[in-house]
This record gives structure tokens, sequence and C-alpha cells, in this order.
């Protein structure tokens, strides 16, 4: 032991090496974990020239071991000498991301992106960029004859371009990424499609544009027709985002051709996806240039066979609604709001439902009057039960919405003769109807009344107990009235 000789410096060093040759893996883990402690009492210099040649040379371990290790040397900057020698790092961190183990490799990733900000610009350059291990790992992980592997460089290509700096991306990525997204496994394909936003975004500003409309988009158009629909499914969830980096004039002339044929595909989680992100185009385009080009192909979605693109189709109502303005809707949208009402699947019918208010909210109750009002109220005659219960749902929902007078002068009425109804299900929502909008309809519990003690009667037992719950909250509600006049009156 140095200790023998009265050198205890090099005391810890000795300790070190002692346990990470241990059999026991414990030892070696808590050496490791130890790491700034030995740094420390080593110095700077020492832990430079002494301590990370060493590690470096023994990164033949147990994974748990490595991991630890990888760890630790993201955190050791300042026990180097501070970010004048931080590219002494590099070395263990490189081996360290070429290992089997997947952990091991992402941490050291992480490692070394946390530590290549600690460089300065000439270091950056000078020491971490070329990464004489990285580089060529890489290069033969993308083109590894096993698809699984080139999956994975795909999946992290995001980070692993974070880590290496805008040169090395330019002049080794991008060719990369162009093979993923043309590899012969879909699987691969999908993965580096799903990273073509990230990947655009991440790219250095002086020649975005350009690497971008030269190597990449090819390679997208050539993906919106893949032959794979979780290829083309990936792609139209981040294709979106493109308008934002290539402005206006590039999303009019290239993008739009295929966002249109990707909401014309046969997939429908194709189209799900691009109507999903229509907000991101419309920030850079426009309404007018947005409805004119991709609205029609919308309008026929809205009747898609797929239940969850109709789906979507409504949930974007509201703001698209609200960027068209109300002639323009009226006049293109208005129909097929009403229509969403009569869909033969619930989901929908709820939805649209919900939709109604929300456009009211925006239009205005006068709108709701005179546009959408009468088409409800029309419903209740309708010969299918589930379009008459429809109209009950629209008034418990618009209710939140319109104001008091038309609650009580055109909604009321058509609930009350609704009571009669010779379906149990309407007359129990009836009851609940009664409940929901009582609360707003200040004379009118004098009507109220009578029509909820008739269906507490009902032969339904639930038609009674929801005219009885009805009932109940009408007759507190009630008495709180007349507490207030008294009140006044005093």
């Amino acid at each position: 032991m140095a200790g023998a000789d009265g050198d205890d410096s090099l005391y810890p060093i000795a300790v070190l090496i002692d346990e990470l040759r241990n059999e026991d893996v414990q030892l070696r883990l808590n050496s490791i974990k130890k790491l700034s402690t030995i740094a420390l009492a080593l110095g700077v210099e020492r832990t430079r020239t002494e301590l990370l040649p060493f590690l470096t040379d023994t990164i033949y371990d147990e994974d748990e071991v490595l991991l630890a290790l990888a760890e630790q040397l993201g955190n050791f900057t300042m026990l180097v000498g501070g970010p004048e020698y931080v590219h002494c790092l590099l070395p263990p961190l490189e081996s360290l991301a070429t290992v089997e183990e997947t952990v091991v490799r992402d941490k050291a990733v992480e490692s070394l992106r946390k530590i290549s900000q600690e460089h300065c610009p000439v270091d950056l350059e000078v020491h971490f960029e070329p990464l004489t291990l990285v580089m060529p790992t890489l290069r033969q992980a993308a083109e590894d004859k096993s698809w699984r592997v080139r999956y994975m460089v795909a999946d992290k290509f995001s980070e692993l371009q974070k880590a290496v700096g805008p040169e090395i991306t330019k002049n080794d990525l991008v060719p990369a990424f162009q093979n993923l997204l043309k590899d012969c496994e879909a699987e691969v394909r999908a993965a580096a499609a799903n990273k073509v936003k990230e990947f655009c975004e991440n790219l250095p500003e002086d020649n975005r544009e350009q690497i971008i409309m030269t190597h990449i988009l090819p390679c997208v158009k050539e993906l919106v027709s893949d032959t794979n629909q979780h290829v083309k499914s990936a792609l139209a969830s981040v294709i979106m985002g493109l308008s934002t980096i290539l402005g206006k004039d590039n999303t009019i002339e290239h993008l739009l051709p295929l966002f249109l044929a990707q909401l014309k595909d046969e997939c429908p989680e194709v189209r799900l996806n691009i109507i999903s992100n229509l907000d991101c185009v419309n920030e850079v385009i426009g309404i007018r240039q947005l409805s004119q080009s991709l609205l029609p192909a919308i309008v026929e979605l809205a009747e898609d066979a797929k239940w969850r693109v109709r789906l979507a189709i409504i949930e974007y109502m509201p703001l698209l609604a609200g960027q068209l303005g109300v002639e323009f809707f009226d006049e293109k949208l208005n129909t097929l709001c009403m229509a969403w009402l009569i869909d033969h699947v619930y989901a929908i019918r709820e939805a649209a439902t919900c939709n109604l208010m929300k456009l009211v909210d925006k239009f205005g109750t006068e709108w709701a009057q005179n546009t959408i009002v009468p088409k409800v109220l029309g419903m209740a005659n309708d010969p299918n039960y589930l379009h008459r219960m429809t109209t009950l749902f629209c008034i418990n929902a618009l209710s939140e919405t319109c104001g008091d007078e038309i609650i009580t002068k055109q909604m009321l009425p058509v609930v009350l003769k609704m009571s009669n109804d010779q379906v149990a299900n309407v007359r129990f929502n009836v009851a609940k109807s009664l409940q929901k909008i009582g609360p707003k309809i200040e004379k009118g519990y004098a009507e109220v009344k009578p029509v909820l003690e008739k269906l507490a009667t009902d032969q339904d037992m639930d038609v009674k107990y929801f005219a009885q719950e009805a009932l109940s909250g009408e007759k507190k509600l009630f008495h709180r009235w007349i507490q207030i006049l008294n009140a006044d009156d005093k």
C-alpha cells in the first residue's frame, strides 16, 4: 500500500484500485459512488492525470457499476478543474457510450450532453465534436444488419443530434437520418418519421431551411404514400409542425398538398392525426388559406365512416368556428353541426351537444336564438326517441349559456310538452331537465310543479325517482325564493 511508504496522498487511489478489483460487485459499486470524494482527495491535476486514465482503461465491468460511473462523470466538471479541462471527461464517457447495455449508453450520452454545455466554443470544436469513438459506432449502428439496432438509432436520434452539435449533425446525421427514413423495415421508418419535426427543429438555423427542403422533404413526400399505415400515422402526428419551421410560402407550395393527401388517406389514424394538429398550420398560413385548401376535405371527413374521425372534427369545430367567423361558419359548417346531433353513435351526439354550447359562447345568445335553438327544439317531434332525448340534452347544455328569456319562453314549453312522451327514457330525462333548468326559471314553479307531480306517479320506476328528485329540489328552491321575497318586503 502507498500509505506504508509514508505518502498518505496515494492512499485513496490505492483503495479505489483495490475495491475496483474486488470480486464483490457491491464493493466495486460503492467505490464508484465515492469517486467525487476520491477526486477531491487527489486534487484536480491528479484526477486528470491518474484517476481518469485509470477509469478509462478499466471500463469492463457489470452494467450496474458502469451505469453508476456514467452518471458520476456527468458531474465531474469542477473536479477536473472546471470548463477549461472538462474535455478530459470525454474518453471514459465515449467508451461508456459504446457498451452493449442500453441504459449505460443512454446515461453516458446524457452525461456527454451535460458536459457539452460546459465546453467553451473552441474546446467544443476541438475536443467534443470529433468524438474518436461515438461517431464511427453511430454510423455502424445506423447501417447495422439488425433492424432492431437501426430502430434504436432512429428512436434516439434527437438525443444524439443534441449531443454531437450542429457540424456533425450537418455532415453525418443528415445522411444517416435520410437512410433511416428510407429503411427497408417499416418499424425503423416509423421511428424515424416520428422524429422528423424534432430533428428539423434542432438543425442549425443558418441553413435549416436548405437542409430540410433539399434532404428531408423529399423523404417525407415518399413517406406520405408509404405502404405501411404505422409509418404514415407516425408522420401525420408530426408533419404539421414543419409549417412553423418552413414558413408560409413553403407551407402553401410544398406542405399543403401533402396534408391534403393525408386527409384523404384510407387509414383513419392518419386522417385523425392531421385533423388534430390543424392549428399548427393555421398559425402560419391563416384561416382563409386553410379553409380554401383543406376545408373541403374536412367537411368530407365530417361524415367519415370511422366515428373517431368524426369526433376529432367535432372537437376542432369551436376553434375553427372562432377563426372563420359567424357568416362563414353558418354558410359552410352549421349544417354539419346539426347533423352530428342525430348521429347513430352516442359519443358523437354527446360531443355535438357540447359543441353547440361552445359555439354559443363564441357567437352569442342572439345567434343561438335565431340559428340553433329553433332547430334543436324542432327535434322534439322527431319519430326517433333517441333524437328526442338529444333535444333534452341540448336544452340542458344550452341553458348554461342562453339567457333566462330563451329558457323560459322557448325551451320550457317544449320540455313540459315532452313529459307526455310514450317512451319512459324520454320522460325521466324530462324530469332531469326540469331539475336542471328549474333554478333558472324564476316564475316557472307554478308550471313545473304539476308536471313533476304527475311524473312522480308514473308507472316507470326511473321516471318516478327522477321526478321526485326534481320535486325535492324545486321545493327547496321555491322556499328559498319566498325567503328572499319576505326579506325584501321587510
